[in-house]
């Protein structure tokens, strides 16, 4: 019987920490390809290369049986040159990450991990988003691994549903208390109160550092942002059609009077 074919993209690199820790735990479920790119890619959300070449290498990071390639390209360039150019049948799953740094809330919009797997799910292909709450170089992933492996198990028996990928989030131990379990959940009411820190060149130029504060707004108990502080992993289903149908009415009657 064939093995399920896994492809494996990140955002922050193909030599991060995060996924080196993911593409070991794949190689237990399947035949791995790894198409990530060659240097940190945070914060790319969708983004896509138009106006410059993409190149894309086959390296040999580590003693693994997985086939990798280092892209020069986005997130989601990755995925894409995957399904068209380099894989040679679709894969039955794509996994992003591990993120170094939450992707929950308001983070997912702007996450090109998220993207990532979003644009797997786009194609038809189950599709998770791992992120550890954790944003050192050297973070230690062993934890997070136990739910890591439980979750692709799940998904790689039973699928998702048609345009949905999962946004998976696990915290970090604090004070040696462990994770708790999982719970499956709703995005939190959030946002950042963005500031910029301006500096002076020695030409005496203006440049901006991008900086802020994440303020949660919501106190809810059934949010990935209450899972997260609580110990938990949070699973938040994410889909990739952003009409909101509820709203699709009273619109209609701001123009036809319907």
């Amino acid at each position: 019987m064939r093995k399920p074919l896994i492809l494996v993209v990140n955002d922050d690199g193909i030599t991060a920490n995060g996924i080196r820790n993911l593409i070991k735990i794949m190689n237990d479920f399947g035949d791995v390809v790894v198409v990530a790119p060659d240097s940190p890619q945070s914060g790319k959300s969708h983004a896509i290369t138009l106006e410059e070449t993409i190149r894309c290498d086959k390296v040999k990071i580590d003693n693994g049986p997985q086939i990798e390639y280092s892209c020069s390209g986005t997130p989601v360039d990755c995925v894409k040159l995957a399904l068209n150019k380099l894989l040679d049948r679709k894969p039955d799953l794509c996994v992003s990450g591990i993120n170094h740094g939450s992707n929950s809330s308001i983070n997912v919009i702007y996450s090109g991990t998220m993207s990532a797997a979003i644009e797997g799910a786009l194609d038809g292909i189950p599709s998770i988003g791992f992120s550890l709450l954790d944003y050192s170089k050297d973070a230690d992933f062993s934890e997070s691994t136990a739910f890591i492996r439980l979750i692709t198990k799940q998904v790689l028996k039973n699928g998702l549903n048609d345009g949905i990928c999962l946004n998976v989030n696990i915290p970090k131990s604090i004070n040696q208390q462990k994770i708790r379990g999982i719970r499956v959940c709703r995005q939190a009411k959030a946002n950042w109160v963005e500031e910029f820190e301006e500096r002076t060149d020695p030409k005496g130029r203006s440049y901006y550092w991008l900086t802020g504060k994440f303020i949660n707004y919501d106190k809810a108990d059934d949010t990935d942002e209450w899972a997260l502080a609580n110990q938990y992993v949070s699973v938040v289903p994410v889909q990739f059609d952003v009409t909101s149908h509820p709203s699709l009415a009273s619109i209609k009657k701001l123009f036809f009077n319907e």
